[in-house]
């Protein structure tokens, strides 16, 4: 019977940009797992029936997002097996996607640097979620103005930051001139309790007046000193070398003179 299979534990909801997997263990022997997603409006959805594997993509069965929902993890015998007996289950922790999913990284499109002036512009993540006419939502189509952004900025090399707040996609900051700066932004959702701050975009950094030493540091500054090195003293040697392999030639060849004359 039923009564002697194992049951989930350890379930725990995973979920960044609204794309969300179940995760759950053990991994199981002689039986499956059956997920079923429980909102509080909506039908029952079954997901990923009869699997023995202990994660499940349940994106598309939390579609409204500001519904409340637990997983239920259904131990089953395999299905060949008929039995009308209820099968054991656990349930998951409650796991509301618009205020749980965590932010992902926004992507830097364009920065430049222009005298006193820091221009970034940047783009959204995406979403599972798409429109009626097939393109992908992006974060900001689901959350609108509960979102803003952080441009987080510094002098290179430099640990004092800045940072400024915008709620549309690109920053405009004031600097100092011919300075470079380096800087990353970050999504947030300011209404939130937890999770507020999302994942940090990549840092980049300007390169205004950058020369090759701040570039690359001073590995490049000694390879460049040895090859100045031994091009100078090739200089040098070469024409000394040559001098005397033309004199002894010389030499030579009035050697062989003298020896043909003596013949």
């Amino acid at each position: 019977g039923y009564e002697d299979l194992p049951t989930a534990v350890n379930i725990t909801w995973s979920s960044i940009n609204f794309k969300t997997i179940l995760q759950w263990q053990p991994k199981p022997s002689g039986y499956f797992y059956t997920v079923e997603i429980h909102g509080q409006t909506s039908d029952v959805r079954r997901k990923c029936i009869l699997t023995s594997e202990t994660e499940c993509d349940v994106t598309d069965a939390l579609r409204n997002v500001r519904e409340t929902y637990t997983a239920h993890i259904l131990s089953v015998k395999p299905a060949e097996t008929d039995n009308f007996e209820e099968p054991p289950f656990e349930v998951s922790e409650k796991f509301t996607p618009y205020s749980q999913t965590v932010i992902g990284k926004p992507e830097i499109k364009d920065y430049s640097q222009k005298g006193s002036k820091l221009n970034v512009v940047f783009k959204d993540p995406l979403t599972p979620y798409i429109f009626p006419n097939g393109s992908f939502m992006s974060i900001q189509d689901i959350f609108q103005h509960d979102l803003e952004y952080k441009l987080y900025y510094w002098k290179d090399q430099s640990s004092g930051k800045k940072d400024v707040t915008t709620k549309s996609h690109n920053f405009e900051v004031s600097i100092d001139s011919g300075k470079n700066y380096c800087f990353y932004v970050q999504g947030i959702i300011p209404s939130r309790r937890e999770n507020r701050n999302g994942q940090e975009s990549r840092v980049l950094c300007t390169s205004v007046g950058r020369n090759i030493l701040d570039e690359y540091g001073t590995e490049v500054f000694i390879i460049l000193a040895v090859i100045a090195v031994a091009v100078i003293t090739l200089a040098i040697v070469l024409p000394v070398v040559l001098c005397k392999r033309k004199k002894a030639k010389r030499a030579r060849a009035e050697r062989e003179k003298e020896l043909l004359n003596g013949i």
